[in-house]
């Protein structure tokens, strides 16, 4: 009779060992060194500009409109599209505090203010934004960010009188600095 009890024992814990074994896996954190839950977020936007309210992109004279109409340099906008990306790959070691940011904002249109208010979607530029941050704490981060500027289709060359150049939008350019959040909003995951 007691050899029976080993024996039944022994495949009782035989066939339920995978089940505990599961249920051990299923509520474990994380341990691997990449991808942690919630590694990727952010948002994607569209917006429309109402007639005599377009964006200025800084590569056109406001008085553009005395060439007409059909003025060479319309780069004022109609609709910005974008949104705002983080990434951040790792799990666990100091890693887990570094994240990856790009924030995209595409300008389309074609209109010279005072003169031609158009609902054309032609592409004008690529307003983009990269960078790499440390959070040093929930509320706290410090980062390095890239900024440059594409000009498309027809705005990437020299546009005629009107043109101011290529250096609007801010121009191209590197910024080193913190962040702080506060008031309630900060980082959407927990530093441990």
């Amino acid at each position: 009779m007691k050899n029976l009890r080993v024996r039944l024992a022994g495949f009782v814990v035989l066939m339920t060992g995978p089940v505990v074994a599961q249920q051990q896996l299923a509520t474990a954190p994380d341990t691997g060194l990449f991808f942690p839950s919630h590694w990727v977020r952010g948002y994607v936007d569209f917006e429309v500009a109402p007639p005599h309210n377009e964006p200025d992109l800084g590569r056109c004279f406001a008085s553009t409109g005395q060439f007409g109409a059909n003025a060479p340099c319309a780069a004022f906008a109609r609709y910005l599209t974008g949104g705002y990306i983080e990434v951040q790959p790792f799990a666990r070691t100091v890693l887990r505090r570094v994240f990856f940011f790009a924030k995209p904002v595409l300008s389309l249109g074609n209109n010279v203010p005072a003169v031609s208010y158009t609902a054309s979607a032609n592409p004008i530029a690529l307003d983009s934004t990269l960078g790499a941050a440390y959070e040093v704490s929930k509320s706290f981060d410090v980062r390095a960010v890239l900024h440059t500027v594409y000009w498309l289709g027809r705005y990437g060359g020299y546009l005629g009188y009107a043109d101011l150049g290529t250096g609007g939008l801010y121009g191209n350019y590197t910024t080193f600095g913190a962040r702080w959040y506060f008031g309630g909003y900060g980082r959407t995951h927990d530093i441990q």
